[in-house]
C-alpha cells in the first residue's frame, strides 16, 4: 500500500475539544475579569473602569455563546479584541493620571 492512499492523520483539536476549550477559557476570562472588576471598584471608583470592564464581560459572555455554537474561530477573535481593548483602555486610563 503506498502512501498516497493514507488518508494523512488530523492534527490538533476536533471541533468538538475545540469548542470545549474555548468554553473554558471564555469562562475563565470572564471570571478573572470580574474578580478584576470588582477589585478595581475598591480601589477607584470611575465610571470608565466600570465600562470598560463591563464590556470586557459582555464579550466574554459573547466569546462562550460563540463557542457553544461552534464558531470558535469567531469567539477566539472576539474573546481576544475584548481583553486586548481592556487592557489598552485600562493602560490609558492610568497614563491620565
Amino acid at each position: 500500500m503506498s502512501e498516497a492512499n493514507t488518508s494523512p492523520e488530523r492534527q490538533g483539536l476536533t471541533p468538538r475539544q475545540a469548542r470545549h476549550v474555548r468554553i473554558a477559557l471564555s469562562a475563565i476570562i470572564m471570571l478573572a475579569v470580574g474578580l478584576t472588576l470588582v477589585l478595581r471598584l475598591g480601589s477607584t471608583h470611575s465610571v470608565l473602569t466600570m465600562g470598560f470592564y463591563g464590556i470586557a464581560l459582555i464579550l466574554s459572555g459573547s466569546a462562550l455563546v460563540l463557542s457553544k455554537q461552534g464558531r470558535t474561530r469567531v469567539a477566539t477573535v472576539v474573546l481576544g479584541t475584548g481583553v486586548a481593548v481592556t487592557l489598552a483602555a485600562e493602560w490609558a486610563i492610568a497614563s491620565m493620571r
